[in-house]
């Protein structure tokens, strides 16, 4: 039988005519530029605003974003050689299997005036760590032990349990806090009034509106970041892309990101912007809630999750949505990160007449009826909507704020979760497959024996045995379809022509890296 494709037309809502963003760049081009290097204030917007500017208690890309430039981690790990290095530690060593030391850098200040120490960091790690205190990134540090003070400049830090991923989570999540203003404020009043050393520091924050950054002048000179040279960037959270995109092409935003690709291909053509685009960390994939009260008991037969799986033309929504450099995902991992594969996985390709076949078999030869929630990259959704009810599956959208879907999610009142994930730059499985199928907050599967693998990838110090455990994992998760991968995403940039930027796989905005032209 020969294949039948379902061909995807984007909605009207989610197209920007070309005409019109060349007519509009025609016209905006000789006017003055709003924002810009006129008075050396970066200006940029994003769709999510973060639930928490504290590190700890943000799960969005834009708060990680910020977290990045206002706070400092014990290690950096360079974004292209991967090689660690000191940042607010000058040294470290590995004592044993589950003890680092740590020599700290001297004469460093929070933004506040107070000392960086070894009260920083113990009092920053040891809370954060403690389940009562209830992270929102609780996976980031749930292998913390203790933190011990050895000196006015030294810690020991002990795991729970053999963590050969310590040093990635030290260079890339776990912030320093100033001890004494967060054991004063704690993590809401840390929300309210951000404090720490890195190069950029908060001087207004408007929750669900705004944030503005200011140049930290007296940012020590040995950390590995650069010194910054862009005085202040200010990040308003707008919603609405459409928005977004008129505000960039007027001159009253420099900089956006996560454009969609036909929006990003129409903006190439206007003289004052720039495109830039990349492959990236984050993965895409859609979670199944097979728990006891889900709201679609037919997602707990295996037969309905692998319709699902074929039901989608990954392939063509590739190709026409979601852009150059994307690659088809079989499990639930960044390629890039230590432990991920997909060999020995099975691979679901485009099938929709198995689809169908496999409904019928399961009981559902017309379908059914099922919510769908998401909360970015809405033209992606739609696409898998439209495959979806091409088989009989007929999927309802609810549109939300990240937090809102995650807290939907936790309380079990969620179906079908098109989902994306970033690992929190940390390019190690243990930050994203176990997130979801350890049994935390956000696994809406709970199978035990998955569960027991993923631990003993976490805890196994032997490299061999360490990938064995989690390829075991993720073929489990892959041969009885507990979620549906799909795609790495690419992220496409806008930005103004005077700006000068990178585009990194970690999909990291590094203001203190950029400069105008």
């Amino acid at each position: 039988m020969a294949e039948r494709r379902v061909s995807f037309v984007a909605p009207l809502s989610f197209r920007f005519p070309a005409a019109a963003l060349l007519l509009a760049g025609a016209a905006l081009a000789v006017q003055p530029a709003v924002a810009g290097k006129q008075d050396d204030t970066l200006r940029m917007a994003y769709d999510q605003a973060p639930e928490s500017v504290d590190p700890y208690y943000n799960n969005v890309r834009i708060g990680v974003i910020i977290a990045a430039n206002v706070w400092d981690t014990l290690l950096y790990r360079d974004p292209l050689t991967n090689e660690y290095k000191g940042q607010l530690a000058k040294s470290w060593k590995q004592v044993d299997d589950k003890t680092l030391e740590f020599e700290l850098r001297e004469g460093v200040k929070f933004h506040n005036g107070e000392e960086f120490d070894a009260d920083s960091v113990v009092y920053t790690l040891n809370f954060v760590a403690d389940p009562k205190n209830k992270a929102t990134t609780q996976q980031n540090v749930r292998w913390i032990d203790k933190v011990e003070k050895l000196g006015k400049y030294k810690v020991r830090l002990t795991t729970k349990e053999p963590f050969p991923g310590a040093k990635e989570y030290l260079s890339t999540t776990v912030a320093i806090h100033p001890a004494k203003y967060y054991a004063e404020v704690g993590p809401q009043g840390m929300n309210a009034k951000p404090v720490g050393t890195g190069p950029y520091k908060v001087v207004e924050y408007v929750p669900g509106k705004s944030i503005t950054l200011e140049a930290n002048k007296d940012y020590f000179k040995d950390s590995p970041k650069a010194q910054p040279t862009i005085g202040k960037v200010v990040i308003r959270f707008i919603p609405d892309r459409q928005t977004q995109m008129a505000e960039v092409i007027s001159g009253g935003e420099d900089f956006i990101m996560h454009v969609p690709k036909d929006q990003a291909e129409q903006l190439k053509t206007l003289p004052q912007l720039q495109v830039k685009s990349g492959n990236t960390m984050r993965i895409v994939f859609m979670q199944m809630n097979i728990l006891d009260n889900t709201p679609a008991p037919q997602l707990k037969d295996e037969r309905v999750r692998k319709a699902i799986l074929h039901a989608i033309d990954r392939e063509a929504i590739i190709k026409n949505i979601v852009g150059e450099g994307a690659e088809i995902l079989n499990t639930i991992c960044t390629p890039s990160q230590v432990g991920c594969t997909d060999e020995g996985a099975p691979v679901y390709k485009y099938d929709p007449e198995l689809s169908k076949k496999l409904l019928a078999e399961a009981g559902y030869p017309d379908g059914f009826d099922i919510d769908i929630v998401a909360y970015r990259e809405r033209n992606q959704t739609e696409a898998i909507i439209n495959y979806l009810q091409a088989v009989g599956i007929r999927a309802k959208l609810n549109y939300l704020q990240y937090a809102a879907m995650r807290d939907m999610i936790r309380a079990g009142k969620a179906s079908l979760t098109h989902q994306t994930w970033g690992s929190n730059l940390v390019n190690d499985v243990s930050a994203s497959t176990p997130v979801y199928f350890a049994f935390g907050n956000d696994d809406i599967t709970h199978d035990e024996k998955v569960r027991e693998l993923l631990d003993k990838g976490d805890r196994t110090i032997d490299s061999d045995a360490r990938n064995a455990a989690y390829k075991q994992a993720l073929t489990m998760i892959a041969e009885h379809a507990y979620a549906a991968p799909l795609w790495s995403l690419p992220v496409y940039y806008v930005a103004s022509k005077d700006v000068e930027f990178k585009a990194y796989p970690d999909e990291l905005v590094r203001f203190w890296e950029m400069s105008w032209k």
